[in-house]
Formats: C-alpha cells, structure tokens, sequence
C-alpha cells in the first residue's frame, strides 16, 4: 500500500485542488471475468492480481467493487446449479486446481477494506461468443428447449416462465449463502440486435403472450416481470442485499417518437431494442440502485454525456442515480473549455452539482489501476480525497442504530487508544456493522456532516489516538453504522494529544 501512495503522490504537482466532495456516495468499479483477464492464472497470480487491484482501489477511495461472478450461466463460486466458468479455470466445468472460491475470497478481502461487494451476473446470456464447449451440468445441456440461438450467443429465452424461476433460484443461493453487500445485474436483457437477424421466440409468445398482441410490448412485459420477481427474491432471501442495475446508456431516443421520455441522441436503445424499461422499473421501486453506462465524452455526435447525464437526473430519481463513467473514453477526450486537460474535471463537475446523483462506478477497474490518464491520481488526491459513506436507501430500512456505549481513552502497553462498546441491537438490520470516527481540534464545532472530519472507517470498537506530546486537545465522535450505513447519534470524548 505505501507503495501505492508513493507512486501517486509523484503525480501531486499535476493535480487541481482538492474538489468539496459529499459525505455519501457511492464510489464503484467493475471488475469483470468475461474478458479473460484471469485466464490460465494460478490461484495465487490470481488472488494477487486482485489483491493489487483492490489495494490501488482503496487508495481512490473505491468503496464499491462489482465483481463479475456469473458471465455466461457458469460460476465463479461453489454453485450447486451451474459449472465453474472457462474463464477462471481455462475449461467450463472443471473446479479451480488448488481448490477456492474466488467470490467468497472476494467478500473477506473487501470487508477487510471498508468495501463493500456486489456480486455482478449476467441473467439471460447463456453462452459468449468465443466459448466452444459446454460441460455436462451446464443448464442449456440439461434444457435446450428453454434457450434460442441468436448469432454466436446462447440465451435463456425471457419469454418462459420457467427461466425466471431457474435464474431467482440461482440468486437466491449466492444471496443466502454469501455475505455479499449487493446484487449486480448488467445490460443484458434481450440480445443486442444484429443487422439482418430476429430473435427467435415465436413458440414463447404463442405459449405467453397472455393478451399482448404487440411483440414488442410483450418481451417489455417479460423482463418486467423478471426483474419485479428477482428483486422480490433477493429482498425476501437478506432485506439488506441491494439490488442494482446498470442499463445501456440511452433509454429511448426522443427523434425515434412513442409516449416514453426520450434524450436527444441517435443510438441503441433500452426500451426499444434491449425491451428493458429501466424508468418503469425505478418509478416501481423494483431496483435499489441505477448504474447507466453513460460512456461517451461531452459533445459526441450521437451520444452527448452531457445530454444523457442531465437526462437521466431528470427522469431516474426515484432511486439512487450511479453514473457509469468510462475512463479511458473520459480521458483520452479533450475539454470543452480546455484543450489542454481531459474530461474528467467536466464530467465530475456534472456529476456533483447535477440534482438526484448519488456517485459513480468506473469502467473499469483495470483502467482505474493503470492509471489511465491519472485517473487514479486525481481520486486519490481531489475527487476521493475524503472518505464517503454509501447512499441511504430508506426504502430498504431507515432505522439508525443505538448510539455507541462507554466511549473512553485509555493507555495500553503500546500507546492511547478509544474504547467503545457496542450498541444494543437484535436483528440484522439493527446491528451496529462499522464505526466512523471523527476528530475535531481545540474548540472546533463539532460537524459530522463534512467528510474532511472522519479520520477512521472500522468495524473494530477500537481505535489507536496519534499521541504525541499531550498538549493539544481535540474532540473525538464514535457513530454506529449499521448494514445500509444509517449513522446513529455521536458519543464525544475530549482528549489531549
């Protein structure tokens, strides 16, 4: 980790001014299998390839990681229905050789960092384009007649019934038995079309079509229905467990015409093309959190940020609003107002002082690692130099915890710490989970709400005081999180440093 720093602290002179940033947001980067980045790695090349990527991670001041566990009906986790994935052992099937289970490491290692995890599957695609070979317990083997071809892809067909229960079953057992944070779906849906083809679900919609005599409508209504029962399965399996989805970056294009809110562009869309209705989904309270892929620079011709940025604040604030931001895009793009700097600036100026915006997650992490264009740098020391909590989702739980018991100081063999004892908290919802400490100088008032104050993230009832001469005096806050980080009331200790 030092290293880390150092290596970001060499690119110092070439940062702004630290920018004000919330007390609460979230602070997202995906880190995906399906591009075989993990490929042929041994369990250790592995485990330290992640390791590395969490650590520079927490050094932006990341708080989010969507792991990619489920790319194409396969597994990266011990799953009881679906094959190990080809793109962690080499060969669909076959169980990683020593043995371990990358999502479970994966938990631990964020939970060590303050993170937390959002398990990230892709619910209909079946079979990616480069995969030749399906191993025997793959559920197109033991099911074909739920799946249609569609150019090199598999995919479980939206319209049966049969499918929705197949893919909430799979959910329902990562839900229950990991301890994960959040579940992650992407832009998956229908396939995205192909000049020239159709998708083949006649039989489906002779069997389903319950009323609907337009096709289109029809395949909205089945992943409408899909996404209102994966969110009820989630939310009945750990209430806590959000729910979040990160469509395609255009919902509907306004020149295409219809009765559906639309952005100036000329692209792909979600409501017509993908049949996923993002807006009704958010507007019905089925999802908890909204990630648009918004990947392209300020001023692109057909797909303008900037336009699609100030759409979706517009029309998507009935949830937590998350900005999916690409950061090679973002920084290989001049400014508008500076030829001589990237986007990044712009494109967080936008984010910040937009109404309904909760944070962003960038695509991806690998880019964030890199260094891209000293993206890592300019988190690390201007948008991420404070820490953050996560957004609130009173619509899960809005019930703080008990303020934090005895807090003291007191001297140990090895130097001046805090102590606390936890509140008093039944349920899982009412358990104090992790404790924010703040440090406030001399007379200072005490202001939890700005970020600059917290010193320490912890889920420990501990914490090491930087004693050094006693003559200072500060003011130190304990606050209670619980699992969706509602904050309770502060306990104060006054102390000489």
């Amino acid at each position: 980790m030092k290293r880390i720093f150092l290596f970001l602290l060499t690119l110092l002179p070439f940062l702004a001014f630290a920018q004000e940033a919330p007390k609460r947001e979230f602070r997202g980067a995906w880190i995906q299998i399906i591009n075989g980045q993990f490929q042929g790695m041994s369990r250790h090349q592995m485990q330290a390839n992640l390791t590395n990527q969490l650590n520079v991670l927490q050094a932006c001041g990341i708080n989010t990681i969507i792991f990619q566990v489920r790319g194409e009906a396969d597994a990266l986790y011990q799953s009881p229905y679906e094959p190990w994935s080809r793109f962690l052992t080499g060969r669909q099937g076959q169980p990683p050789s020593p043995y371990w289970d990358p999502l479970a490491w994966m938990v631990q290692e964020c939970h060590k960092r303050n993170m937390e995890l959002h398990a990230w599957i892709n619910p209909f695609r079946a079979k990616t384009k480069g995969t030749t070979e399906l191993a025997v317990s793959h559920p197109y083997i033991q099911n074909p007649e739920r799946f249609f071809s569609y150019g090199d892809l598999l995919i479980f067909d939206p319209g049966l019934p049969e499918n929705h229960e197949y893919i909430c079953k799979v959910v329902e057992d990562i839900v229950k038995r990991y301890d994960i944070d959040g579940l992650h779906i992407d832009d998956y849906f229908y396939p995205y079309p192909e000049p020239g083809r159709t998708i083949p679900d006649d039989e489906a919609f002779k069997l389903y079509s319950n009323g609907y005599k337009n096709r289109a409508d029809w395949r909205r209504y089945n992943v409408n229905c899909f996404i209102e029962k994966l969110s009820k399965t989630i939310h009945r399996a750990k209430p806590w467990v959000k729910f979040g989805v990160s469509p395609f970056g255009i919902y509907h294009n306004e020149r295409d015409g219809g009765f559906v809110p639309g952005s100036k562009t000329n692209g792909l869309q979600n409501y017509d093309d993908l049949y996923a209705d993002i807006i009704f989904w958010v507007n019905k309270g089925w999802v908890d959190y909204n990630v648009p892929q918004i990947y392209w620079e300020i001023g692109h011709k057909a797909a303008d940020y900037e336009e699609l940025i100030r759409w979706w604040s517009r029309y998507a604030s009935n949830r937590p609003l998350i900005i999916g931001q690409d950061v090679e895009r973002t920084v290989k793009a001049k400014s508008k107002t500076d030829s001589s700097k990237n986007q990044m600036a712009d494109k967080f100026r936008l984010q910040r002082t937009l109404p309904n915006i909760d944070g962003s997650c960038m695509w991806y992490s690998a880019a964030v690692v890199r260094n891209e264009g000293g993206y890592a740098s300019q988190l690390a020391y201007n948008y991420h130099a404070t820490p953050a909590l996560q957004p609130l989702m009173p619509f899960l739980d809005d019930e703080a915890p008990g303020k934090v018991k005895k807090l003291k100081a007191l001297w140990m063999p090895d130097g001046y710490y805090l102590f606390w004892q936890a509140p008093a908290g039944q349920g899982d919802l009412e358990k104090a989970t992790k404790y924010v400490i703040y440090r406030f100088e001399g007379k200072e008032k005490v202001n939890i709400d700005n970020p600059k104050n917290i010193v320490a993230i912890t889920d420990k009832t501990m914490y090491k005081l930087p004693y050094k001469d006693g003559k200072t005096k500060y003011t130190y806050v304990v606050t209670a999180l619980d699992r969706l980080q509602n904050e309770s009331k502060l306990a104060k200790r006054k102390v000489k440093l």
